[in-house]
């Protein structure tokens, strides 16, 4: 994709995080953008964030759990725009359990937005995409989507299969005009674990929570990780930025982050123990990482 100017995004998870920055970001393009989100509070934030950018913004309360609200979405965009070229399907939760204590509705929960949401958007979207002369579908997986840690297994199914679902599009549609992007974010700060759902057994802390808890001198509640990931992680402005840049230069696989990288590396060079060396870097990334905003 040679710009961003004059095009339409589709973006969903556009009230916060990365899905917030993306929408800044592109409209600062020149990209005319429609954002997504369940929170309408959060949503008439990011809008008001856009509105001195002269382009054309609709906003769409949306539960990307909900697959007829989700199949409805491309006419709506198209009553308003016209088209639509790029689709970045970007909103996640997660709970954190260990599998046998997670409930079957906390397990659908995540996979009917993490997964399924993906599925759907794809499949209520291609069609329009591949009908414009340059297209980008842009799915948001994770570095959990390439190692696990404990009690996550369900955030790993999920992104997971986001990436063998993307990388599969990836190959069957290389010979058409619509680019098939994966991203693996590494530590952001956004507020996915503020909208974790968390068990809340004592005995039920990762062993990854431990550590940090150990060697930062972070707490291990809710509120007291939350702050940690939102205040310490990259800036959400400069993983939007970082993603942007792949996109333009079609890198099918996007990670975003040096701990991604390092991170996707220990996996290849250990497949079975690169947990063993998390603790070499993560402590030096986490003092390492930019976490001011972009000048936008």
């Amino acid at each position: 994709m040679r710009s961003f100017s004059n095009k339409v995004a589709v973006i969903t998870g556009a009230g916060s995080g990365m899905g917030r920055y993306l929408a800044i970001l592109l409209a600062k393009a020149g990209a005319n953008i429609a954002i997504c989100e369940i929170n309408e509070t959060t949503l008439t934030e990011t809008h008001t964030m856009m509105a001195d950018y002269g382009v054309s913004i609709s906003a769409h309360v949306l539960d990307v759990a909900d697959k007829a609200a989700v199949e409805a979405l491309p006419a709506e965009v198209l009553e308003q725009h016209g088209q639509v070229d790029l689709v970045f399907n970007n909103a996640g939760v997660t709970v954190d359990s260990t599998f046998e204590d997670m409930s079957e509705t906390d397990w659908d929960w995540v996979m009917n937005i993490n997964l399924q949401g993906v599925i759907n958007s794809t499949r209520a979207f291609l069609p329009h995409l591949q009908q414009r002369p340059e297209a980008a579908l842009i799915n948001t997986s994770s570095i959990f989507g390439m190692i696990t840690v404990p009690n996550q297994s369900v955030y790993h199914t999920a992104k997971f299969a986001v990436r063998g679902f993307t990388e599969c599009l990836a190959k069957e549609l290389k010979d058409s005009n619509v680019q098939i992007h994966c991203v693996h974010p590494g530590h952001i700060g956004t507020n996915i674990v503020t909208n974790a759902r968390m068990n809340k057994r004592e005995d039920a802390i990762s062993p990854m929570q431990q550590m940090m808890g150990k060697l930062i001198g972070i707490g291990s509640t809710q509120e007291e990780m939350a702050d940690f990931f939102r205040n310490n992680g990259m800036h959400p402005s400069r993983a939007s930025n970082i993603i942007l840049k792949g996109v333009l230069k079609n890198r099918m696989r996007i990670f975003v982050g040096a701990d991604a990288k390092l991170m996707d590396l220990s996996q290849r060079l250990f497949p079975m123990h690169y947990d063993r060396v998390f603790p070499l870097f993560q402590i030096p990334l986490t003092l390492m990482r930019n976490k001011k905003p972009l000048n936008y």
